[in-house]
């Protein structure tokens, strides 16, 4: 069926637009609201009339949402804290609804999430440009930055010390001695030392003197 739009149909069609649609979207739909009717000469005339009286009302807004709330909004950046896993992946993903709750505590602006131009949920950390429908014609550009609840894990750091160590002996080529070397040192050192020289001599004549006076 042919009909001519008396009102917006977001996604289908504007006002005073012209167009065929199936007959039971025209009949079950568009016709019994009024958002449509049969695309004659009187019904086009009317919705000419309506399409331009909304033509000059979305100028005024345009205009007013360009000196007011442009420089509000646009190039502004949010952040917003997600729960991710070990390998950062999130928990979860970041809409629509999130980005214009997060973007109207920081501007001051009521924003609805339809306003936020976002053809899939967010599921990666970093920052994301996503644009803002502040009206129909006027958009605006705003910076998501998605981290991590309490910020970026840190790793954790090695004791004190233990790396300085172990690379200062490599360095140096040290080599730690063995448990049988520690032991061969400990029994030379407990080994009485061997008397020398003249003392030798005196015990070998003292032998001697004893042995004459048992043969007399």
């Amino acid at each position: 069926m042919r009909v001519v739009f008396l009102e917006e149909v977001e996604g289908t069609a504007r006002t005073g637009d012209v167009k065929n649609v199936a007959d039971g979207f025209a009949r079950n739909y568009l016709l019994p609201r009024k958002l449509a009717a049969p695309a004659t000469d009187h019904y086009i005339n009317i919705a000419q009339a309506k399409a331009g009286k909304e033509e000059r009302r979305q100028e005024k807004v345009d205009e007013e949402a360009r000196d007011r709330v442009l420089p509000k909004v646009d190039g502004k950046a949010v952040e917003i804290e997600v729960r991710v896993g070990e390998q950062g992946k999130l928990f979860g993903s970041v809409t629509a609804r999130d980005i214009a709750e997060a973007l109207q505590a920081v501007t001051r602006v009521e924003l609805e999430h339809r306003q936020v131009d976002l053809k899939e949920p967010i599921r990666e950390l970093g920052g994301h440009e996503v644009t803002i429908r502040v009206t129909r014609n006027v958009l605006a550009t705003v910076t998501v930055n998605v981290v991590p609840v309490g910020g970026l894990p840190t790793e954790e750091a090695p004791e004190e010390g233990s790396v300085e160590v172990a690379s200062a002996s490599e360095a140096e080529g040290e080599v730690s001695p063995s448990s049988e070397e520690m032991i061969a040192e400990e029994i030379v050192e407990e080994e009485p030392p061997i008397e020398t020289g003249g003392n030798n001599e005196e015990q070998a004549a003292e032998e001697e003197e004893e042995s004459d006076s048992l043969e007399r």
